[in-house]
């Protein structure tokens, strides 16, 4: 079965050309003009992943990614303006799994889309470190369930923020590289920015934040990453 995506946004050109790049990837495409259509069609249908305009009229696609991040983890990508950095980081502390900027090729939208697919279905990028449950102190993730926990409390993860995890956690005491986090989160044809990651660690770290973990993720200053003290506090 092929995946369902919602393309939204307004410039009805701009919506043609991602609609048909998708259809001819074999995906099952559905269009919407602004925020609140969009937010209608997620309710009727199950989808996959959203293509998500940020500069739209009335409700932004800031918006609608904060309130579909209230009752889904559904994968986002935005889609920006090239000088709207603040909305790009903004989109990313928010949720979204990843961005184009425009004008950008169709080409690479397609990739960046089956790469964010990919990993929702646990696909090339999500179990690039194995298999099976990980359990390191009081964090437990399990692939297959998509399921991540600490201290038996869950934790709600988009894919590329259980991709980052779990490879951090896959090797504990190892310090990452954004390099080396970009390669394996990301298709090997896929350019991101070092504050993609950045976003992305953050989120992780506010998400963990909330349920008691002081410090999932350390930062080595030049270095990188690596997974922090997952120990349960007291």
């Amino acid at each position: 079965m092929s995946n369902r995506t919602v393309v939204v946004d307004h410039p009805p050109h701009i919506r043609a050309v991602i609609c048909f790049a998708l259809e001819k990837a074999g995906m099952h495409v559905a269009a919407a003009e602004h925020g609140a259509d969009a937010l209608k069609q997620f309710a009727d249908r199950p989808t996959d992943l959203i293509v998500l305009d940020i500069g739209m009229p009335e409700i932004d696609g800031l918006e609608v990614c904060r309130r579909l991040r209230k009752q889904s983890d559904v994968p986002i990508l935005f889609l920006t303006a090239r000088s709207d950095e603040i909305d790009r980081v903004l989109g990313l502390e928010l949720g979204g799994d990843d961005y184009v900027t425009k004008p950008f090729s169709p080409r690479e939208l397609v990739a960046r889309v089956n790469a964010i697919l990919k990993r929702a279905k646990g696909g090339p990028a999500t179990a690039a470190n194995g298999e099976g449950v990980l359990e390191r102190g009081s964090l437990r993730l399990d692939p297959e369930r998509f399921e991540v926990k600490y201290s038996g409390v869950p934790v709600q993860l988009t894919a590329l923020e259980f991709s980052i995890l779990r490879m951090l956690a896959a090797r504990p005491g190892i310090v990452f590289s954004r390099d080396r986090i970009m390669d394996s989160a990301y298709a090997g044809n896929v350019h991101v920015s070092d504050r993609t990651i950045d976003s992305h660690i953050r989120n992780i770290r506010a998400k963990f934040a909330a349920v008691g973990c002081a410090s999932i993720i350390d930062t080595v200053h030049g270095v990188g990453f690596r997974l922090g003290d997952v120990k349960a506090a007291g």
